[in-house]
Protein backbone atom coordinates (compact mmCIF):
# COMPACT_ATOMS: atom_id res chain seq x y z
CA UNK A 1 0.00 0.00 0.00
CA UNK A 2 1.54 3.26 -1.26
CA UNK A 3 -1.16 5.72 -0.25
CA UNK A 4 -2.22 8.45 -2.12
CA UNK A 5 -1.80 12.44 -2.17
CA UNK A 6 -4.02 14.35 -0.69
CA UNK A 7 -5.78 17.24 -2.60
CA UNK A 8 -8.65 18.14 -4.14
CA UNK A 9 -10.96 18.64 -0.76
CA UNK A 10 -10.02 22.03 -0.41
CA UNK A 11 -10.36 23.86 -3.47
CA UNK A 12 -12.18 26.91 -3.49
CA UNK A 13 -15.93 26.96 -4.20
CA UNK A 14 -16.35 30.00 -5.65
CA UNK A 15 -16.07 30.25 -9.25
CA UNK A 16 -13.51 32.51 -10.72
CA UNK A 17 -14.85 35.88 -11.15
CA UNK A 18 -17.45 35.53 -9.00
CA UNK A 19 -17.57 38.67 -6.95
CA UNK A 20 -20.98 38.50 -5.53
CA UNK A 21 -21.37 39.25 -1.66
CA UNK A 22 -24.76 37.40 -1.23
CA UNK A 23 -24.36 34.63 -4.03
CA UNK A 24 -24.53 31.19 -2.72
CA UNK A 25 -20.61 30.29 -2.96
CA UNK A 26 -20.26 33.21 -0.92
CA UNK A 27 -22.40 32.20 2.08
CA UNK A 28 -21.28 28.95 1.17
CA UNK A 29 -17.76 29.55 2.15
CA UNK A 30 -19.13 32.42 5.19
CA UNK A 31 -20.71 29.16 6.87
CA UNK A 32 -17.63 26.94 7.14
CA UNK A 33 -15.80 29.73 8.36
CA UNK A 34 -18.70 29.80 10.53
CA UNK A 35 -18.25 25.93 11.32
CA UNK A 36 -14.11 26.27 11.90
CA UNK A 37 -14.98 29.05 14.08
CA UNK A 38 -17.38 26.63 16.29
CA UNK A 39 -14.61 24.27 16.51
CA UNK A 40 -15.46 22.05 14.29
CA UNK A 41 -13.25 18.79 13.01
CA UNK A 42 -10.99 18.82 10.06
CA UNK A 43 -13.19 15.83 9.28
CA UNK A 44 -16.56 17.57 9.61
CA UNK A 45 -15.23 20.35 7.64
CA UNK A 46 -14.08 18.64 4.64
CA UNK A 47 -17.66 16.25 4.36
CA UNK A 48 -19.15 19.96 4.86
CA UNK A 49 -17.02 21.02 1.68
CA UNK A 50 -17.20 18.22 -0.52
CA UNK A 51 -20.81 18.08 -0.26
CA UNK A 52 -21.33 21.63 -0.98
CA UNK A 53 -18.90 21.63 -3.33
CA UNK A 54 -21.01 18.78 -5.38
CA UNK A 55 -24.06 20.76 -4.92
CA UNK A 56 -23.01 24.28 -6.19
CA UNK A 57 -21.53 22.63 -9.27
CA UNK A 58 -25.09 20.80 -10.09
CA UNK A 59 -26.56 24.50 -9.48
CA UNK A 60 -23.80 26.23 -11.31
CA UNK A 61 -24.76 24.06 -14.44
CA UNK A 62 -28.47 25.08 -14.01
CA UNK A 63 -27.89 28.75 -13.64
CA UNK A 64 -28.71 28.70 -9.70
CA UNK A 65 -26.47 31.26 -8.42
CA UNK A 66 -28.73 33.29 -5.41
CA UNK A 67 -30.14 31.04 -2.04
CA UNK A 68 -33.12 32.69 -3.05
CA UNK A 69 -33.69 30.74 -6.01
CA UNK A 70 -33.87 27.09 -4.48
CA UNK A 71 -37.21 26.18 -3.42
CA UNK A 72 -37.95 22.73 -2.19
CA UNK A 73 -38.62 21.12 -5.54
CA UNK A 74 -35.21 21.87 -6.73
CA UNK A 75 -33.66 20.22 -3.94
CA UNK A 76 -35.58 17.40 -4.59
CA UNK A 77 -34.60 17.40 -8.03
CA UNK A 78 -30.54 17.38 -6.55
CA UNK A 79 -31.89 14.39 -4.47
CA UNK A 80 -32.89 12.90 -7.44
CA UNK A 81 -29.84 13.56 -9.21
CA UNK A 82 -27.98 11.91 -6.73
CA UNK A 83 -29.87 9.16 -6.38
CA UNK A 84 -28.93 8.22 -10.40
CA UNK A 85 -25.39 9.93 -9.79
CA UNK A 86 -22.60 6.97 -10.99
CA UNK A 87 -19.13 7.19 -9.62
CA UNK A 88 -16.27 7.34 -11.65
CA UNK A 89 -16.08 2.85 -11.17
CA UNK A 90 -19.63 2.89 -12.07
CA UNK A 91 -21.12 2.29 -8.89
CA UNK A 92 -24.04 4.61 -7.30
CA UNK A 93 -23.46 6.62 -4.27
CA UNK A 94 -24.86 4.62 -1.07
CA UNK A 95 -27.88 5.61 0.87
CA UNK A 96 -25.35 6.77 3.36
CA UNK A 97 -23.72 9.09 1.47
CA UNK A 98 -26.44 10.61 -0.16
CA UNK A 99 -27.99 11.15 3.84
CA UNK A 100 -24.90 13.14 4.60
CA UNK A 101 -24.51 15.02 1.52
CA UNK A 102 -28.25 16.10 2.04
CA UNK A 103 -27.83 17.02 5.75
CA UNK A 104 -25.14 19.52 4.77
CA UNK A 105 -27.73 21.31 2.56
CA UNK A 106 -30.13 21.11 5.41
CA UNK A 107 -27.95 22.25 7.89
CA UNK A 108 -26.75 24.89 5.70
CA UNK A 109 -30.07 26.62 4.27
CA UNK A 110 -30.81 26.22 8.23
CA UNK A 111 -28.13 28.78 9.32
CA UNK A 112 -29.30 31.41 6.06
CA UNK A 113 -32.44 31.23 7.65
CA UNK A 114 -30.86 31.91 11.41
CA UNK A 115 -28.52 34.46 9.48
CA UNK A 116 -31.61 36.38 7.62
CA UNK A 117 -30.19 35.75 4.20
CA UNK A 118 -33.71 33.62 3.78
CA UNK A 119 -36.76 33.75 4.66
CA UNK A 120 -37.51 30.26 4.52
CA UNK A 121 -35.66 27.33 4.89
CA UNK A 122 -36.57 25.36 1.27
CA UNK A 123 -34.90 22.53 3.20
CA UNK A 124 -36.88 22.26 6.08
CA UNK A 125 -39.42 19.37 4.98
CA UNK A 126 -37.42 17.39 2.62
CA UNK A 127 -37.50 13.79 3.29
CA UNK A 128 -34.07 11.96 3.06
CA UNK A 129 -33.86 8.56 1.94
CA UNK A 130 -34.89 5.84 4.32
CA UNK A 131 -31.68 4.06 6.06
CA UNK A 132 -30.90 0.85 4.90
CA UNK A 133 -31.06 -2.65 6.77
CA UNK A 134 -27.97 -3.68 7.65
CA UNK A 135 -27.31 -7.00 9.01
CA UNK A 136 -25.31 -7.39 12.02
CA UNK A 137 -21.41 -7.90 10.78
CA UNK A 138 -19.82 -11.24 11.91
CA UNK A 139 -15.92 -10.90 13.95
CA UNK A 140 -13.31 -12.28 12.58
CA UNK A 141 -12.53 -15.69 13.90
CA UNK A 142 -8.50 -16.91 14.25
CA UNK A 143 -8.41 -18.63 11.26
CA UNK A 144 -9.55 -15.57 9.31
CA UNK A 145 -7.18 -13.02 11.56
CA UNK A 146 -4.28 -15.73 10.80
CA UNK A 147 -4.88 -15.10 6.69
CA UNK A 148 -5.50 -11.20 7.32
CA UNK A 149 -2.04 -10.76 9.18
CA UNK A 150 -0.60 -12.60 7.03
CA UNK A 151 -0.93 -11.27 3.69
CA UNK A 152 1.53 -8.05 3.68
CA UNK A 153 5.16 -9.22 2.70
CA UNK A 154 7.17 -7.88 6.37
CA UNK A 155 10.32 -8.45 4.61
CA UNK A 156 9.57 -5.17 2.52
CA UNK A 157 9.14 -1.84 4.42
CA UNK A 158 5.58 -1.10 3.14
CA UNK A 159 4.50 -4.47 3.87
CA UNK A 160 6.15 -4.23 7.39
CA UNK A 161 4.42 -0.92 7.89
CA UNK A 162 0.75 -2.58 6.73
CA UNK A 163 1.50 -5.55 9.37
CA UNK A 164 2.36 -2.96 11.95
CA UNK A 165 -1.31 -1.10 10.81
CA UNK A 166 -3.43 -4.13 11.10
CA UNK A 167 -1.90 -5.17 14.07
CA UNK A 168 -3.14 -1.82 16.04
CA UNK A 169 -6.51 -1.77 14.36
CA UNK A 170 -6.99 -5.06 15.95
CA UNK A 171 -4.85 -4.95 18.96
CA UNK A 172 -6.57 -1.22 20.13
CA UNK A 173 -10.17 -1.57 18.48
CA UNK A 174 -9.21 2.58 17.66
CA UNK A 175 -11.40 4.01 14.10
CA UNK A 176 -9.36 4.24 10.86
CA UNK A 177 -9.30 8.31 11.43
CA UNK A 178 -8.26 7.96 14.90
CA UNK A 179 -4.97 5.79 13.70
CA UNK A 180 -4.13 8.19 10.57
CA UNK A 181 -4.23 11.43 13.08
CA UNK A 182 -0.89 9.12 15.71
CA UNK A 183 1.51 11.55 15.89
CA UNK A 184 5.21 9.99 17.29
CA UNK A 185 4.85 11.11 20.52
CA UNK A 186 1.25 9.32 20.82
CA UNK A 187 2.92 6.00 21.37
CA UNK A 188 4.78 5.03 24.68
CA UNK A 189 6.22 1.54 23.34
CA UNK A 190 8.20 1.22 27.01
CA UNK A 191 4.61 2.03 28.91
CA UNK A 192 2.98 0.00 25.83
CA UNK A 193 0.20 2.35 25.55
CA UNK A 194 -1.04 5.03 22.77
CA UNK A 195 -2.48 7.85 23.32
CA UNK A 196 -5.66 8.68 21.04
CA UNK A 197 -5.58 12.78 21.75
CA UNK A 198 -8.40 13.63 19.59
CA UNK A 199 -11.17 10.94 18.99
CA UNK A 200 -15.05 11.39 17.84
CA UNK A 201 -16.71 13.84 19.30
CA UNK A 202 -13.26 15.41 20.17
CA UNK A 203 -12.71 13.03 23.13
CA UNK A 204 -9.18 11.53 24.05
CA UNK A 205 -8.39 8.23 25.82
CA UNK A 206 -5.23 5.84 26.44
CA UNK A 207 -5.46 2.47 25.80
CA UNK A 208 -2.70 -0.23 26.36
CA UNK A 209 -1.15 -2.37 23.39
CA UNK A 210 -0.29 -6.10 23.75
CA UNK A 211 3.69 -7.11 23.79
CA UNK A 212 2.92 -8.93 20.15
CA UNK A 213 1.90 -5.12 19.10
CA UNK A 214 4.33 -3.68 20.57
CA UNK A 215 7.11 -5.92 18.80
CA UNK A 216 5.46 -4.96 15.37
CA UNK A 217 5.93 -1.29 15.95
CA UNK A 218 8.97 -1.36 17.05
CA UNK A 219 10.13 -3.18 14.07
CA UNK A 220 8.21 -0.63 11.64
CA UNK A 221 9.84 2.43 13.69
CA UNK A 222 13.43 0.63 13.32
CA UNK A 223 13.28 -0.85 9.73
CA UNK A 224 10.05 0.91 7.72
CA UNK A 225 9.48 4.22 8.43
CA UNK A 226 13.20 5.52 8.00
CA UNK A 227 12.76 4.36 4.63
CA UNK A 228 9.15 6.14 4.11
CA UNK A 229 10.28 9.25 5.92
CA UNK A 230 11.02 12.37 3.47
CA UNK A 231 12.25 14.38 6.05
CA UNK A 232 12.07 15.47 9.82
CA UNK A 233 9.37 17.97 10.06
CA UNK A 234 6.03 14.99 9.17
CA UNK A 235 5.30 13.98 12.77
CA UNK A 236 2.69 11.41 11.81
CA UNK A 237 3.26 8.15 13.03
CA UNK A 238 2.25 6.04 9.87
CA UNK A 239 3.55 7.35 6.94
CA UNK A 240 2.09 6.84 3.21
CA UNK A 241 4.72 5.83 0.39
CA UNK A 242 5.03 9.38 -0.23
CA UNK A 243 6.37 10.21 3.28
CA UNK A 244 2.92 12.12 4.20
CA UNK A 245 0.49 11.12 6.70
CA UNK A 246 -2.41 8.60 5.47
CA UNK A 247 -5.92 9.67 3.82
CA UNK A 248 -8.59 7.98 5.94
CA UNK A 249 -10.57 6.85 3.04
CA UNK A 250 -7.55 5.21 1.16
CA UNK A 251 -6.12 3.34 4.54
CA UNK A 252 -10.12 2.19 4.57
CA UNK A 253 -10.49 0.57 0.64
CA UNK A 254 -6.56 -0.70 1.19
CA UNK A 255 -8.15 -3.17 4.58
CA UNK A 256 -10.95 -3.65 2.46
CA UNK A 257 -9.03 -4.87 -0.53
CA UNK A 258 -6.71 -6.94 1.79
CA UNK A 259 -9.53 -8.57 4.08
CA UNK A 260 -11.26 -9.66 0.38
CA UNK A 261 -7.07 -10.51 -0.64
CA UNK A 262 -7.21 -13.19 2.23
CA UNK A 263 -10.25 -15.38 1.21
CA UNK A 264 -12.77 -13.59 3.83
CA UNK A 265 -16.01 -12.92 2.55
CA UNK A 266 -16.89 -11.22 5.30
CA UNK A 267 -17.81 -7.19 4.21
CA UNK A 268 -16.18 -4.63 6.06
CA UNK A 269 -12.81 -2.99 6.17
CA UNK A 270 -11.27 -0.84 9.70
CA UNK A 271 -14.81 -1.34 11.42
CA UNK A 272 -14.28 -5.08 10.86
CA UNK A 273 -11.32 -5.08 13.16
CA UNK A 274 -12.49 -2.91 15.61
CA UNK A 275 -15.64 -4.66 15.43
CA UNK A 276 -13.68 -8.19 16.28
CA UNK A 277 -11.57 -6.51 18.68
CA UNK A 278 -14.67 -5.73 20.99
CA UNK A 279 -16.09 -9.10 20.06
CA UNK A 280 -13.45 -11.23 21.41
CA UNK A 281 -12.89 -9.24 24.59
CA UNK A 282 -16.13 -9.62 25.84
CA UNK A 283 -16.29 -13.26 24.74
CA UNK A 284 -13.38 -14.00 27.22
CA UNK A 285 -14.84 -11.72 29.98
CA UNK A 286 -14.12 -8.41 29.80
CA UNK A 287 -15.97 -5.53 31.22
CA UNK A 288 -18.46 -4.52 28.95
CA UNK A 289 -17.64 -0.81 30.61
CA UNK A 290 -13.97 -1.42 29.90
CA UNK A 291 -14.96 -2.60 26.06
CA UNK A 292 -17.00 0.52 25.70
CA UNK A 293 -13.86 3.12 26.91
CA UNK A 294 -11.58 1.58 24.73
CA UNK A 295 -13.54 1.73 21.64
CA UNK A 296 -14.13 5.76 22.79
CA UNK A 297 -17.90 5.55 23.98
CA UNK A 298 -17.04 5.92 27.79
CA UNK A 299 -19.11 8.61 29.72
CA UNK A 300 -16.89 10.49 32.32
CA UNK A 301 -19.56 10.15 34.86
CA UNK A 302 -20.62 6.36 35.30
CA UNK A 303 -18.64 5.65 38.00
CA UNK A 304 -21.02 7.56 40.51
CA UNK A 305 -23.75 6.20 38.45
CA UNK A 306 -23.06 2.61 39.15
CA UNK A 307 -23.01 3.36 43.09
CA UNK A 308 -25.91 5.38 43.10
CA UNK A 309 -28.42 3.40 45.42
CA UNK A 310 -31.50 3.26 43.62
CA UNK A 311 -34.27 0.45 43.22
CA UNK A 312 -34.76 -1.49 40.24
CA UNK A 313 -36.24 -4.53 38.72
CA UNK A 314 -34.92 -8.39 37.92
CA UNK A 315 -35.22 -6.96 34.32
CA UNK A 316 -32.60 -3.96 34.97
CA UNK A 317 -34.99 -0.94 35.84
CA UNK A 318 -38.45 -1.68 33.45
CA UNK A 319 -41.14 -1.49 34.18
CA UNK A 320 -43.42 -4.71 33.40
CA UNK A 321 -46.75 -5.76 32.64
CA UNK A 322 -48.33 -8.04 34.76
CA UNK A 323 -47.67 -10.93 32.44
CA UNK A 324 -43.95 -10.51 33.01
CA UNK A 325 -43.73 -9.41 29.20
CA UNK A 326 -41.55 -5.70 29.17
CA UNK A 327 -43.87 -3.11 27.48
CA UNK A 328 -43.21 -1.48 24.00
CA UNK A 329 -42.88 2.26 25.12
CA UNK A 330 -40.49 0.61 28.05
CA UNK A 331 -38.51 -1.17 24.91
CA UNK A 332 -38.12 2.31 23.12
CA UNK A 333 -36.89 4.25 26.68
CA UNK A 334 -33.34 4.99 26.87
CA UNK A 335 -31.65 2.84 29.27
CA UNK A 336 -33.10 -0.76 28.56
CA UNK A 337 -31.32 -4.15 28.72
CA UNK A 338 -34.38 -6.42 27.96
CA UNK A 339 -33.70 -6.03 24.59
CA UNK A 340 -30.08 -8.08 24.65
CA UNK A 341 -31.28 -10.71 26.35
CA UNK A 342 -31.52 -12.75 23.45
CA UNK A 343 -28.10 -11.63 21.81
CA UNK A 344 -24.82 -12.46 21.57
CA UNK A 345 -21.69 -10.50 22.48
CA UNK A 346 -21.50 -10.00 18.86
CA UNK A 347 -24.89 -8.41 18.36
CA UNK A 348 -24.46 -6.53 21.99
CA UNK A 349 -21.18 -4.98 20.89
CA UNK A 350 -22.89 -3.74 17.33
CA UNK A 351 -26.02 -2.58 18.92
CA UNK A 352 -24.58 -0.63 21.83
CA UNK A 353 -21.95 0.92 18.98
CA UNK A 354 -24.85 2.05 16.94
CA UNK A 355 -26.61 4.10 19.64
CA UNK A 356 -27.05 7.94 20.35
CA UNK A 357 -24.60 8.76 23.03
CA UNK A 358 -27.10 9.71 25.21
CA UNK A 359 -28.83 6.20 24.92
CA UNK A 360 -25.62 4.19 24.68
CA UNK A 361 -24.06 5.76 28.01
CA UNK A 362 -27.75 4.77 30.19
CA UNK A 363 -27.40 1.33 28.19
CA UNK A 364 -24.17 0.57 29.22
CA UNK A 365 -24.56 1.73 32.72
CA UNK A 366 -27.58 -0.46 33.71
CA UNK A 367 -25.40 -3.74 31.63
CA UNK A 368 -22.93 -2.92 34.47
CA UNK A 369 -25.62 -2.82 36.97
CA UNK A 370 -26.62 -6.01 35.68
CA UNK A 371 -23.26 -7.97 35.67
CA UNK A 372 -22.64 -7.00 39.23
CA UNK A 373 -25.75 -8.12 40.51
CA UNK A 374 -25.56 -11.26 39.03
CA UNK A 375 -21.70 -11.50 39.98
CA UNK A 376 -23.42 -10.98 43.70
CA UNK A 377 -25.84 -13.09 43.37
CA UNK A 378 -22.80 -15.91 42.23
CA UNK A 379 -21.51 -15.10 45.12
CA UNK A 380 -24.26 -15.69 47.96
CA UNK A 381 -25.31 -18.91 46.19
CA UNK A 382 -21.46 -20.21 46.77
CA UNK A 383 -21.31 -19.31 50.63
CA UNK A 384 -24.69 -20.85 50.94
CA UNK A 385 -23.33 -23.87 49.33
CA UNK A 386 -20.09 -24.14 51.44
CA UNK A 387 -22.32 -23.25 54.28
CA UNK A 388 -24.80 -26.33 54.16
CA UNK A 389 -21.78 -28.13 53.16
CA UNK A 390 -20.43 -27.49 56.84
CA UNK A 391 -23.59 -27.79 58.53
CA UNK A 392 -23.75 -31.88 56.70
CA UNK A 393 -20.26 -32.01 57.68
CA UNK A 394 -18.78 -32.60 54.08
CA UNK A 395 -16.24 -30.15 55.02
CA UNK A 396 -14.41 -28.77 57.95
CA UNK A 397 -12.27 -25.87 55.70
CA UNK A 398 -14.64 -22.84 56.70
CA UNK A 399 -15.93 -21.77 59.91
CA UNK A 400 -19.54 -20.98 60.69
CA UNK A 401 -19.00 -17.64 61.24
CA UNK A 402 -17.00 -16.98 58.08
CA UNK A 403 -19.92 -18.67 56.03
CA UNK A 404 -22.09 -15.98 57.21
CA UNK A 405 -20.11 -13.65 56.84
CA UNK A 406 -19.63 -13.86 53.21
CA UNK A 407 -23.58 -14.54 52.81
CA UNK A 408 -23.86 -10.79 54.71
CA UNK A 409 -20.91 -9.36 52.40
CA UNK A 410 -21.45 -11.08 49.19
Amino acid sequence: MRGRRKGGLSAPLRPEGDDDPFSLWSHSEAWLERMAERNYSETSLSAARWALKMFLDWAKERELSSPDQITKPILESYQGWLYRYEKKDGERLSVRTQRARLGTLQRFFSWLCKSGFLMANPAADLELPRKPYHALPKALNAEELRRLMGQPDVTDPLGLRDRAILETLYATGMRRGELVSLDLEDIDLKASSVHIRKGKGGKGRLLPLGDATVRWLEAYLERSRPALSMGEGERAFFLSGYGERFNPNYLGNWVSKTIKAAGIEKKGSCHLLRHSCATHMMENGADIRLIQRMLGHGPTRYHADLHRSEPRSPAGGLREKPSGRTSKADLKKPGNTAMFESMNAAQVIEEIDAMPAEERDKVVIHLGRMQERLFHEKQVEVAERRLEDLENGLTETVSHEEAMRMVREG
